[in-house]
């Protein structure tokens, strides 16, 4: 009986980080996940993360860097694992930083833009791809400036709050 109880809270633990989010979400969570998990294992470990960030150009990834980012689960990282981890650096955290997080990944300098054309390929062929005519409109609403760089500090306004910083 003890060991029942005992998986009916572990149960209610994992079906609860389910709660967090609607399905679009999940499905989303799940579509990343899969891309992340490079050997279709079931878990991410350090070797997913090193060939996912070398599918995002970033070849030489420091071990410590991603001894690191595993060692931030309480276990080996499935979807569930995943999912709640999520969940936790999401709770109270706006649209906004949670937009502009996404786009530090790519911004490794810090220098708070991109290069245009190193994002429009990641959005054509990442995930929920882009097509030329999004591309079109996402550059028209929002153009690069005159060196090529896309300002995504801004762009991360514009999209939550509807309109440009001065």
């Amino acid at each position: 009986a003890p060991r029942r109880a005992r998986k009916r809270v572990e149960g209610g633990a994992s079906s609860n980080v389910f709660s967090m989010f609607d399905q679009s979400q999940i499905q989303e969570f799940k579509e990343a996940f899969t891309i992340m998990d490079q050997n279709r294992d079931g878990f991410i470990d350090k070797e997913d993360l090193r060939d996912t960030f070398a599918a995002l150009g970033r070849i030489n990834v420091k071990n410590e860097e991603l001894e690191a980012m595993v060692k931030e689960a309480p276990g080996p990282i499935n979807f569930t694992v995943f999912l709640t981890m999520f969940g936790e650096k999401l709770k109270g955290t706006d649209p906004e930083e949670t937009i502009l997080h996404a786009f530090k990944v790519f911004d490794t300098e810090g220098k708070g833009f991109i290069k245009a054309d190193f994002i429009k390929e990641k959005l054509m062929t990442q995930a929920d791809r882009f097509s030329e005519e999004e591309i079109r409109q996402m550059f028209a609403a929002f153009p690069p400036d005159v060196c090529g760089n896309l300002d995504y500090r801004n762009l991360c306004y514009v999209i939550t709050h509807g309109e440009e910083k001065d």
